[in-house]
């Protein structure tokens, strides 16, 4: 995810990084040479000229216009929904340790517990991307722990398990007082609970048929638009042609991307950095002491 100063006015018209110009180029070009196309032959296909004006455009536009603007707040719900549950990954993690620590007689149990949320989180990247967990997971966790998630279809599930199983060996040595567990018992149904919101974001896409029709509509609209603009703006056709295009083009790319919010595109959620900020701040409230943290340029975290 790109958070980053506002650039000037001038550079943000140039600005790539972060836009999603690179991925419709291709067919914006293609729209425009089209334009072009039409306009030196004054709207005539195979001899026929095409009997179009731009009032079926205007209706056609300020309808698409709406089902675009529908489209994008629904996938900016969803990618605000999943940032916010990472935003409690990171303060129910931080409450667990924080509770084993003063909470029970013996604190120097406490790292491992941060470690098997760390390894949580992890866990829970991993499984929203697709990748394998193993080197995280040896990384953070015993050996007896790995062999037990290396079979686990559901890692993070597990590692919630292992993490009630540390409040129960607690509670069961004395160390901490039953009254107190429910306290300590709260932020582990929290994560649970974001597990879940995460999995149903991540397995519940957008309805497909949406995708469908704007992309179908978009694309037909561009194709027919210089045949209802050429005889009222003439030779400026392809410039306008290439301004509607880029507009919807843009929007239905930026929709399609904020709707998966935890892949690895620029506008996506930077999973890596902040579960590796998760692991750090866990760390440190164990006691250990951490290295400088890295400077990142244009990347920011918020909770």
């Amino acid at each position: 995810m790109i958070i980053r100063p506002r650039p000037h006015w001038l550079r943000m018209l140039f600005v790539l990084r972060g836009s999603v110009l690179p991925d419709i180029l291709p067919q914006l070009m293609a729209a425009t040479l089209f334009a072009v196309l039409v306009t030196a032959l004054h709207g005539q296909l195979f001899a026929w000229k095409v009997p179009l004006n731009f009032v079926p455009f205007s209706l056609i536009g300020l309808t698409l216009a709406i089902f675009l603007g529908f489209r994008n707040s629904t996938s900016y719900a969803r990618y605000w929904e999943a940032r916010t549950l990472w935003g409690t990954l990171l303060n129910e993690t931080r409450s667990l340790v924080r509770q084993a620590r003063t909470l029970t007689d013996v604190p120097q149990h406490a790292p491992a517990l941060a470690m098997v949320l760390a390894a949580f989180v992890h866990a829970l990247r991993h499984q929203l991307r697709g990748t394998d967990a193993a080197a995280d997971m040896r990384r953070l966790l015993p050996a007896a722990d790995c062999e037990r998630l290396a079979t686990a279809r559901f890692k993070p599930a597990v590692l919630l398990l292992m993490a009630g199983e540390w409040l129960q060996a607690r509670r069961q040595d004395g160390s901490l007082q039953p009254v107190l567990v429910p306290a300590m018992e709260a932020p582990l149904c929290k994560l649970g609970e974001a597990l879940g919101g995460c999995e149903r974001i991540a397995g519940t896409p957008i309805p497909f048929t949406y995708a469908v029709i704007i992309h179908r509509t978009i694309y037909l609209y561009c194709l027919l638009l210089p045949f209802g603009l050429v005889d009222s703006i003439g030779f400026m056709t392809p410039v306008i042609v290439a301004f509607i295009a880029y507009t919807f083009f843009a929007l239905e790319a930026l929709g399609a991307e904020l709707e998966e919010p935890f892949g690895t595109a620029p506008n996506d959620l930077a999973l890596d950095a902040m579960s590796q900020m998760i692991e750090a701040t866990l760390r440190e409230l164990t006691g250990e002491v951490l290295p400088p943290a890295p400077q990142h340029k244009d990347v920011l975290f918020l909770t």
